[in-house]
């Protein structure tokens, strides 16, 4: 199920279209419907056709970027990934693709594996490679088969403009870093054209630029089982926040609910928490940083979260565990504000950064 109004983070004031002279604040927003979800650019002090011209921009480079790199559909994503299926020849790459590559392959090194993009047949296996999921669990035999391959991101070489692949099991799957990489791109094409003071949201993912007006941006952090948010922070300037949940994508069978975030250690959906909040310091890829390092965070659970948030930059980080319990590190206990009073919360101690 994809829910879009529960998309992990959302804004938490009202915002007006910018109109000259009407006494409304200079804020314009403008939405689509990109990536299988709900994205967002709000823009502060621009004005309406610029801000529209801005916004379209930005909306373009989501669309390419969706289109270049969609998993299941035609794209040089899939090209790549029937060429490893093909076997262990190299193929030309272009730079863009093999800095993908480079990049996701450092990320999951540091997040010892739990992000790991090279994993898509078993989103396909468990039927997430679909714009509609189908209340049905592959079988067993199968996945363990495809576990037993253990398709890495290591699998993978990059040489002289080329890619290849030990391992005719990977298959990439960009899902869960391209959001973040569209919010880097988009705060670089806004910065470009001089733009101080945005907001970005790629389907809960947020990228803060300057402030709005003479306050920080606010966002809440969607409660992944009631309406509205578990809690509010300020995002300070560069700073981008992202989710990872159970809600947004899954389907239950016999009344046990099936997400889309697939620990790769088992080949099945991870189990243990409802959603994973991270906060990544700015940057020029806070807006990466913040939705790959939430997965790691997810399938981690209670007593690994916040090694992983640590080993991974992100050392701010919640988890809300598969009872609703409320795990949040100093960092960012530091920063938010309860919305929910009954949750209960447990505060992490500071600890080591290295995963266990």
């Amino acid at each position: 199920m994809l829910r879009p109004e529960r998309l992990g983070l959302f804004l938490v004031f009202s915002l007006a279209l910018a109109l000259p002279g009407c006494g409304r604040e200079p804020v314009y927003r403008e939405q689509a419907y990109v990536f299988g979800t709900l994205v967002e650019v709000t823009l502060y002090g621009e004005p309406e056709a610029r801000a529209r011209s801005l916004a379209g921009e930005v909306f373009r480079e989501f669309q390419r970027l969706h289109d270049q790199y969609h998993a299941w559909k035609p794209s040089r994503l899939t090209a790549l990934n029937a060429a490893f299926a093909a076997g262990p020849a190299p193929v030309p790459v272009d730079a863009e693709l093999a800095g993908f590559i480079r990049e996701a392959s450092e990320l999951s090194r540091r997040s010892g594996g739990l992000f790991n993009p090279a994993i898509g047949r078993f989103v396909a296996l468990w039927g997430f490679h679909s714009e509609t999921f189908v209340p049905r669990l592959p079988e067993a035999a199968a996945v363990e088969q495809l576990l037993a391959k253990r398709p890495s991101m290591e699998d993978i070489v990059l040489a002289h403009g080329t890619a290849a692949s030990r391992n005719p099991a990977v298959q990439l799957d960009f899902g869960g870093y391209l959001k973040g990489k569209a919010l880097d791109h988009a705060a670089r094409i806004l910065r470009r054209q001089g733009v101080a003071n945005a907001l970005i949201n790629v389907g809960g993912n947020v990228l803060a630029l300057g402030r709005r007006g003479n306050r920080p941006w606010r966002v809440g952090i969607q409660h992944p089982r009631k309406p509205g948010p578990i809690a509010v922070l300020d995002l300070n300037d560069g700073e981008a926040i992202g989710t990872s949940g159970d809600y947004q994508r899954y389907f239950e069978v016999d009344g046990r609910r099936y997400c889309h975030l697939i620990d790769p250690r088992t080949g099945r959906p991870a189990e243990g928490a409802q959603s994973a909040t991270v906060l990544a310091p700015p940057g020029p890829e806070a807006g990466t940083l913040s939705d790959v390092a939430s997965k790691p965070v997810f399938l981690a659970g209670p007593a690994g979260f916040p090694a992983s948030a640590r080993a991974m930059g992100t050392a701010a980080a919640l988890l809300i565990d598969d009872r609703g319990v409320l795990y949040v590190t100093p960092e960012l206990q530091a920063r938010i504000t309860l919305v929910d009073q009954e949750v209960e919360l447990h505060r992490v101690p500071a600890g080591p950064t290295t995963l266990q």
